[in-house]
């Protein structure tokens, strides 16, 4: 699934090169559920975007379901993305304009999916989360713990290979944090591969295999 291999990204600030990624070596195998936890600046975000092919690394190998990520243009990275990797962000990036079901739609649009099969597809991404009653709702009709329940469905619905959830429960209350949390891990008995980006150790430890990451290293975590 997610192979990195000695992977560094450096990064410019005024007079200095900073390293983001220190010959970073990851394998998250296929259905796995893998939280990276770190403070910030550790270099988390560096990765969340690398492994998301949101950025390349500057040294190094990705193989992401065997592809050779870091040989790819723009125009390729942006076909994995869409085709392969559903985004769970923090702050949801719903469009406020478009009901609930609308948002879920879009991704299928990009790919160009027949009318008939989308409106199947999200009908069933909602009815997954628990959201069938709400999918005709703006985002701002909705909580947010709802609102970050139209984002997984729309993370889900292009049926990708891996899920990537970037604090997936940081604009969230607590108790809202534990219904996303046990949707994740319901999400993952159903076989999806999480990738879940994290700054929380009780969000981390959540997950059945942690790895912590400072100042552009990895360490697994023991549970």
């Amino acid at each position: 699934m997610i192979q990195l291999k000695d992977i560094c990204k450096f990064y410019q600030v005024g007079d200095d090169r900073v390293k983001a990624l220190d010959h970073v070596s990851l394998h998250i195998r296929p259905k796995e559920f893998v939280s990276i936890i770190g403070p910030s600046g550790s270099g988390k975000s560096t990765l969340m975007n690398i492994i998301g092919c949101l950025d390349v690394a500057d040294a190094g190998s990705y193989l992401l379901d065997g592809l050779p990520i870091e040989a790819y243009t723009e125009n390729q990275l942006a076909k994995v993305r869409n085709e392969k990797i559903g985004f769970v962000f923090q702050s949801f990036n719903l469009i406020a304009k478009l009901s609930a079901e609308e948002n879920v739609e879009l991704p299928l649009i990009y790919q160009k999916v027949p009318r008939q099969e989308r409106q199947e597809r999200v009908k069933a991404a909602l009815e997954q989360v628990g959201l069938t009653k709400r999918a005709k709702h703006l985002p701002t009709e909705l909580s947010g713990g709802q609102q970050q329940r139209v984002a997984i469905a729309r993370a889900l619905v292009t049926k990708p290979s891996l899920i990537l959830a970037d604090e997936p429960t940081g604009n969230l209350d607590s108790k809202t944090s534990r219904e996303i949390m046990e949707m994740f891990r319901q999400l993952h008995s159903q076989g999806n591969t999480i990738v879940l980006i994290t700054h929380d150790n009780d969000v981390a430890k959540q997950a059945p295999r942690s790895i912590h990451i400072l100042d552009g290293q990895l360490t697994e975590v023991a549970l």
